[in-house]
């Protein structure tokens, strides 16, 4: 599922998460590696004509892995502050390659990246916000076909309470 049906499935939840990204520049992204060891790298992240747009520098490793392997998560820069008062944020999912030139031009028109470049369009598997709310970690979950999950855990709770 592309960013534009998340958006119309939990409106307030995607546009709080696209707040977040938006705080900041470069953030981190996670790809497979060919051994199948986990790369770090830092990214840009676009949302631009109802997607999210992964781009980077033609002959990337990041570019080399996601066209073995498109399965990435990509995490929000947590910024300076140690408290994490806007929470952290992270989707995952699956990047589709685009090589339209109508696509990859409008594109650039909007972020002028150093060219060539690689682009890649994320389908969404899993988009998760961690914060604190009252003295309670609250991760929000969501993933296609399912609603959105809210688990509760307070300092020196058992376990995890799921809202109803």
């Amino acid at each position: 599922m592309g960013w534009t049906r998340f958006r119309e499935t939990e409106t307030a939840f995607a546009s709080a998460v696209q707040a977040r990204f938006a705080q900041y520049k470069h953030h981190v992204l996670a790809t497979l590696r060919k051994d199948g060891s986990p790369r770090v790298t830092g990214i840009e992240v676009e949302f631009q004509g109802g997607e999210l747009w992964l781009g980077m520098m033609a002959g990337s490793m990041k570019a080399h892995d996601l066209r073995r392997d498109p399965r990435f998560a990509v995490q929000a820069n947590p910024g300076p502050d140690a408290e994490m008062a806007d929470g952290d944020v992270r989707i995952s999912g699956r990047a589709v390659e685009v090589t339209d030139p109508a696509v990859m031009a409008r594109f650039a028109s909007l972020v002028e990246p150093p060219e060539p470049f690689h682009l890649f369009r994320a389908e969404l598997t899993e988009v998760v916000r961690t914060g604190v709310e009252n003295d309670e970690l609250v991760v929000r979950v969501w993933r296609p076909g399912a609603a959105l999950r809210t688990l509760r855990r307070g300092n020196g709770d058992d376990g995890v309470r799921e809202d109803a």
